[in-house]
């Protein structure tokens, strides 16, 4: 299958395709993630696996890449070949719900999820199945995720995730049941003036209670322009890790 390349920097390339492809959600979530070098780390979902890639720009141990979509896997396959980072990323094509089958209890320092946003029977329908699975809970709930998560993480290890605002509610009530600690919150707006769409939140496995809530983040100017925050640390960040 042919894909297209968007460069990534320091020589780093991704393969994207129409069904699997990455937006400034994931971005956010990579710069609001603040990945520590050396940090053994599993990303949920990981889709054309666009935040394993980031993190591959600087020095890394093996990381490692979920997604129940096999093309999605495939594909991310095609990005570690064409990067030559056999060794440093491994693809499992398997369903979250049943990680426990296949990778080990509390060896991750950090889990990354950019999950499914709407509930089944919610938000716009997308146009084809590998969408559909990605933007709605159809293989997957939130309540899924944070089970993984609280499978994968050491004691004191971290989950970083983004969702929609009007989640954020039952995104912390489910970290605080699975005992990993809400510690860190940004909201994300359009604009000043506008409400934030976006939560970008960071729990702490067996974390004591005391949330730090961040600056909010503005994606855009009253011009339309991106703002400065944006475009040098979350767009255009070409700096090692």
């Amino acid at each position: 299958m042919e894909y297209s390349k968007e460069q990534l920097g320091n020589s780093i390339e991704i393969a994207v395709s129409e069904d699997h492809t990455f937006g400034t959600d994931a971005m956010l979530l990579n710069y609001f993630t603040q990945y520590r070098k050396n940090e053994i780390a599993c990303d949920l979902g990981t889709g054309c696996g666009i935040l394993p890639l980031l993190w591959c720009r600087g020095e890394v141990n093996k990381i490692t890449a979920v997604d129940i979509q096999k093309k999605a896997c495939e594909q991310l396959e095609y990005s570690i070949k064409l990067n030559s980072l056999e060794g440093k990323i491994e693809v499992y094509n398997i369903d979250l719900k049943e990680i426990s089958e296949h990778l080990p209890r509390e060896k991750y320092n950090l889990v990354t999820m950019n999950p499914p946003y709407f509930k089944m029977n919610s938000g716009k329908m997308a146009d084809t199945e590998a969408s559909y699975i990605a933007r709605h809970e159809f293989k997957c709930n939130l309540e899924d995720i944070i089970k993984a998560a609280d499978y994968l993480l050491k004691y004191g290890g971290r989950l970083c995730m983004c969702h929609r605002a009007e989640r954020l509610s039952e995104l912390m009530t489910l970290m605080t049941k699975y005992s990993i600690e809400p510690k860190r919150l940004r909201l994300v707006s359009q604009r000043a003036d506008t409400a934030p769409w976006l939560v970008l939140v960071e729990g702490k496995k067996g974390g004591k209670e005391g949330l730090k809530i961040e600056p909010s983040l503005f994606m855009y100017n009253q011009d339309n322009s991106y703002t400065d925050e944006v475009v040098e640390k979350v767009l255009y960040n070409q700096t090692d890790i």
